[in-house]
């Protein structure tokens, strides 16, 4: 990979802001479970007690595999911002529009830009593991309007 197209995918093109909460959190854990492996414990955290253990274990294992898929199986690095970074980038836009796609049940979109994030053969399994998380991220979007709370990755307030 030569710098341009470093530069390219964690070039900034917009805010977290300006993302509905399902994109703007798939970024969120996407840097936090990139950050280190005691951040995994806070993701699991967060499922569990949005899901109880055992559910929230199977979201925590779906979003691991598929961060690890992304890693392991990449077409080419995935570029992040900081985790407290306010804007973020076009590798970090494709995966919040992949989840997205991913959590409206909208599964040929997802295959096709789960197709630009991994080799060929591996987007199946990595769609699939993307409608998981993403419903997820859908069901604590909408139980947090329901109580009133506002849920930003890793945070329910």
């Amino acid at each position: 990979m030569n710098v341009s197209q470093r530069s390219r995918g964690g070039a900034p093109v917009g805010f977290l802001s300006e993302l509905g909460p399902i994109e703007a959190n798939a970024i969120t854990y996407l840097r936090l479970w990139c950050q280190s492996v005691d951040a995994h414990d806070a993701i699991a955290r967060d499922f569990q007690v949005v899901f109880g253990e055992t559910r929230g274990r199977k979201i925590t294992d779906s979003f691991e595999a598929l961060c690890k898929l992304c890693v392991e199986n990449g077409r080419r690095p995935l570029m992040r911002h900081g985790l407290d970074c306010k804007c973020f980038g076009a590798d970090e836009s494709c995966f919040a529009n992949f989840i997205g796609y991913a959590s409206e049940g909208a599964g040929e979109d997802a295959l096709m830009i789960a197709m630009t994030i991994v080799k060929p053969e591996k987007a199946q399994v990595l769609a699939g593991l993307a409608e998981d998380f993403g419903l997820a991220l859908r069901t604590i979007t909408a139980k947090c309007q329901l109580s009133g709370q506002a849920f930003h990755g890793n945070t329910l307030h």
